[in-house]
């Protein structure tokens, strides 16, 4: 049977794939790598830019790591204090007994506290996909303080859409595979799509793994979902306290109209609504540079806020 949507890293043969001059300066800029504690468990925190600069915080998706941003955050860099972390049970940080999204809410004010992210003022929050729903959490609740958030392809669902599970929700031992060209050969974008920027998967997928005594493995907890429940995912879109703008791929298969205006009804009158031409759920990897210009425009828009 033939895969119709082939790995995206499988012709490469475990070498680094070509990239573009724009992409290589981006992740030439290397972050700083701290920690924060929180709850007990350890968070990997990648910063950019000086401490007192308006603060930009990335949220990152389901079974990702804070890696995802590495070729966006440097394009603020000099005009933003700019931060990512990875959610716990995901990328270099620590795995949880249980997850809630009120422990992720506790994550983003942990890390923004320890990163200066509001030392100016409170920071603009940008989510992608599950990234969204502690996001929206937060923007509505009284732990954080945000002056804005942008939601980035979060399919928000119906309140009678109980079993909502992201794509990539495994709930099994991940395999081992014996070196890193293999492992690399088996790295998939969930829901499955084409990806016509190798470069990035690369990165990413180099991001995911982890060598064992064995070989190599994904990073991610496979028992999160297990775990956790996202529950009513549209009640998060009730009050949010800060102005809100919602960004997704034109092909995105979790984005549908009809849930991308059902979202939008929820959101504050007004809210700026960016459809991202030729890009599939995972639109900074898609359209990375519209996606960068995107983001500028909103930042432009919200004086004072970003």
């Amino acid at each position: 049977m033939i895969d119709p949507v082939p790995a995206p890293l499988v012709p490469f043969h475990g070498a680094v794939p070509p990239a573009p001059d724009w992409f290589t300066a981006a992740v030439a800029h290397a972050p700083e790598v701290s920690t924060v504690t929180v709850t007990g468990a350890v968070l990997e925190v990648l910063s950019w830019g000086e401490v007192g600069r308006p603060g930009l915080l990335f949220l990152h998706g389901n079974g990702a790591h804070a890696g995802w941003w590495r070729f966006v955050a440097p394009f603020f860099a000099a005009s933003h204090r700019v931060v990512a972390f990875s959610w716990s049970g995901m990328g270099g940080s620590d795995h949880r007994a249980e997850y809630a999204i009120a422990t992720f809410v506790d994550e983003i004010a942990a890390v923004i506290a320890a990163t200066g992210l509001a030392a100016a003022a409170p920071p603009v929050a940008v989510g992608h996909s599950f990234g969204g729903f502690p996001m929206m959490a937060a923007a509505q609740g009284s732990v954080v303080d945000l002056a804005a958030a942008v939601i980035v392809d979060t399919p928000f669902r119906p309140s009678d859409d109980r079993e909502f599970r992201p794509p990539n929700a495994t709930e099994r031992v991940h395999k081992v595979y014996p070196d890193l060209t293999s492992a690399l050969a088996r790295f998939r974008f969930a829901p499955p799509q084409a990806c016509a920027n190798p470069f990035i998967a690369d990165l990413i997928a180099r991001g995911s793994l982890i060598e064992r005594d064995r070989g190599f493995t994904w990073r991610f907890d496979p028992f999160l979902w297990g775990r956790f429940r996202i529950g009513d995912a549209l009640r998060l879109l009730d009050a949010p306290r800060c102005p809100v703008a919602l960004v997704w791929g034109e092909r995105s298969q979790l984005m549908p109209p009809d849930r991308v205006a059902a979202m939008r009804a929820l959101l504050p009158p007004g809210s700026p609504a960016i459809p991202i031409p030729d890009a599939d759920h995972h639109v900074m990897v898609d359209q990375p540079l519209a996606f960068v210009a995107a983001l500028r425009a909103l930042l432009a828009a919200w004086p004072g806020r970003g």
